[in-house]
C-alpha cells in the first residue's frame, strides 16, 4: 500500500509537469487503478475475517490485475509520449497505445492468477472499460491505424463525407470539414467504402475547370490563352505545369478542360475561382466567345457598332492626360485611331517587372498598383486618367516594376510602332512626349533616378535614346 501511494503521488508530481494532455488522462486512469487496490486491501482489511476463501481469492485476484494495469498503462503512457510536447507520436497513435495496453495486461493475467475464470472476468471488464464501444469499431480502427490509408492532417473522402483528419479514435475518425464542421465517421464504415486521400502520395493535388469556346477560335489559340491566364494566377503551381485538353466537340462549343495543381486542397474552390474568373477576362481581351448553350433561344437586336464613338471616348481620355494634352488634336485623334483597349480583371497583372515591352498604357477606368518584385512593394497607385510604361515606349527598355489591377481595369495600349510614324512626321512632339516622360518619371520614382541633380543629362541622354530605338536619327 506505501509503494502504491508512491507511486500515486509520483503520477500525480507527473502530471502537474507535463504539457502532453494525452499523458494526463492515461495518468489519471493509472490512478483509478491503483486506488480501487487500496480500497481493496482496505475492504480486506476490514472485512476479511467474515469472507470465504473464494471470495478472498477473487478479490486478490482484481488487487493484482489492477495494480498490473496501472503500472503497465503508466510504464506505456511515458515510454512512448513526449513529455513537454502536446502530442501523439505518428507511429504510435492513441488507438495503438490502448491496444499495446490491453495486449500486456491479458499477458500479464496469465500469471497473477491461478483462477483463469475470474482472470478472465476480470479481464474483460477493463477490456470492456478500455474500449468503450463495440469490438467492430474497435477492430476496424486498428486496421486503419495498420494500413495507415491516411493520417491526421490530410485531406480524404470517405463516401459523402470529405474533410481534414484531425483524430482517429477506437470508436471513430474526426473529420474537419471546409465548412469548419466536424464530421465523426464510425471506424466501421470507414473500413467498408473507399478512401480518396487528397494529400498522398505527394502533397499537390491536381484540380480542374471546364470551359466551351466558340467553334470560330482555333484550339490552339484558345489552349495559349487559357494557359496565359492560368500562369497569372497565384494558387496555381508553376511546377507541375499546368495544361489545356480539348475534351469534346458540343452542339454549341468545343469543350476544353484546364487542369492545374495547387498545393493545398483546401482552398480548391478558391483556386478554381481564380482560374474561371482569369480565363474569362482572357477570353475578352482576345475576342473569345463562350457560347450560350444551344437550347436556350438568345435574341435581341444588338446595336450597330459606332467606330467614331469608341474614337471620341478614346481622345477624351488621352486629352485628360498631361502627357497628351499639349499635343495637336489631330495627332491625339491619330493615337486614340491607333490604340487598342483591353480589360483586366482585379489583381491581373498587366505588364511584369523585368519582360520585354514596346508599349505603354493609359488608364481608362479603374486605378493600378506599381509594385517591385520580388516582395511586392507598393510603390505607386495610378488612377483614372494616369499612365505607364512609356519607358519601355520610348526607349524599348524591360518593364521596371509590375503593375497590378486594383478592381476591373480597362487600359488603352500604343505601341512603338505608332510612335514611330509620329516621329517621323512630328518629331518635336515625341521629344515633348519624352522629356514630360523623364520628368514625371524623377518625380514619382525619385529612389530610381540617383542623377535626379543632373536633370538636364538625364534628359539629353533620354532623347538619344529614344531616336536610336523609334529609328528617327
Amino acid at each position: 500500500m506505501i509503494l502504491s501511494l508512491a507511486a500515486i503521488a509520483a503520477m500525480l508530481g507527473i502530471m502537474s509537469f507535463t504539457a502532453n494532455r494525452l499523458v494526463r488522462r492515461k495518468l489519471r486512469l493509472s490512478i483509478v487503478l491503483l486506488s480501487a487496490f487500496i480500497l481493496s486491501d482496505v475492504f480486506v482489511g476490514i472485512y476479511g475475517v467474515h469472507l470465504s476463501a473464494d471470495t478472498l481469492a477473487q478479490v486478490g485476484a482484481f488487487a493484482r490485475l489492477a495494480v498490473a494495469a496501472s503500472i503497465i498503462n503508466a510504464f506505456v503512457t511515458l515510454l512512448i509520449n513526449p513529455i513537454r510536447q502536446d502530442r501523439v507520436p505518428d507511429r504510435f497513435p492513441t488507438i495503438l497505445q490502448d491496444a499495446i495496453v490491453i495486449a500486456l495486461v491479458l499477458l500479464a493475467s496469465t500469471f497473477l492468477s491461478q483462477q483463469l475464470l475470474t482472470t478472465s472476468a476480470v479481464s474483460a471488464v477493463v477490456l470492456g472499460f478500455a474500449l468503450q464501444d463495440t469490438l467492430g469499431n474497435a477492430f476496424a480502427g486498428l486496421a486503419i491505424q495498420s494500413e495507415k490509408p491516411f493520417h491526421v492532417g490530410q485531406w480524404i473522402k470517405v463516401a459523402e463525407y470529405e474533410g481534414r483528419v484531425t483524430e482517429v479514435t477506437w470508436r471513430a475518425t474526426k473529420l474537419r470539414t471546409k465548412a469548419g464542421n466536424f464530421v465523426v465517421v464510425p471506424n466501421n464504415v470507414i473500413s467498408k467504402e473507399a478512401i480518396t486521400n487528397y494529400s498522398e502520395p505527394a502533397v499537390p493535388v491536381m484540380l480542374d475547370v471546364s470551359v466551351g469556346a466558340a467553334y470560330e477560335a482555333a484550339p490552339n489559340t484558345v489552349k495559349r490563352v487559357m494557359l496565359e491566364a492560368m500562369r497569372h494566377c497565384s494558387r496555381v503551381l508553376v511546377a507541375p505545369a499546368p495544361d489545356v485538353l480539348l475534351v469534346s466537340f458540343d452542339s454549341s462549343s468545343i469543350n476544353y478542360k484546364a487542369r492545374f495543381w495547387v498545393d493545398d486542397y483546401e482552398r480548391d474552390e478558391l483556386a478554381r475561382d481564380e482560374v474561371r474568373t482569369a480565363i474569362y477576362y482572357a477570353f475578352q481581351r482576345h475576342g473569345i466567345e463562350i457560347p450560350f448553350p444551344i437550347q436556350v433561344e438568345y435574341s435581341r437586336e444588338a446595336p450597330e457598332a459606332d467606330p467614331s464613338a469608341h474614337v471620341d471616348s478614346a481622345e477624351r481620355v488621352l486629352s485628360s492626360v498631361d502627357l497628351f494634352a499639349s499635343m495637336p488634336p489631330e495627332l491625339r485623334r491619330e493615337i486614340a485611331i491607333a490604340g487598342s483597349t483591353a480589360v483586366y480583371g482585379s489583381g491581373e497583372a498587366i505588364v511584369r517587372q523585368g519582360e520585354p515591352g514596346q508599349s505603354m498604357f493609359v488608364i481608362a477606368s479603374g486605378a493600378v498598383s506599381v509594385v517591385l518584385e520580388p516582395a511586392r512593394n507598393e510603390v505607386a497607385r495610378i488612377p483614372s486618367g494616369g499612365y505607364f510604361g512609356e519607358m519601355s515606349l520610348l526607349t524599348g527598355e524591360p518593364r521596371t516594376a509590375t503593375v497590378l489591377a486594383v478592381g476591373d481595369v480597362q487600359t488603352i495600349e500604343i505601341n512603338a510602332d505608332l510612335f514611330r510614324r509620329l516621329g517621323s512626321a512630328h518629331p518635336a512632339a515625341i521629344e515633348t512626349i519624352g522629356v514630360a516622360a523623364m520628368t514625371r518619371r524623377a518625380g514619382l520614382e525619385a529612389a530610381r533616378t540617383a542623377a535626379a541633380g543632373h536633370g538636364a543629362a538625364a534628359v539629353d541622354s533620354l532623347l538619344s535614346r529614344m531616336k536610336k530605338f523609334l529609328r528617327l536619327t
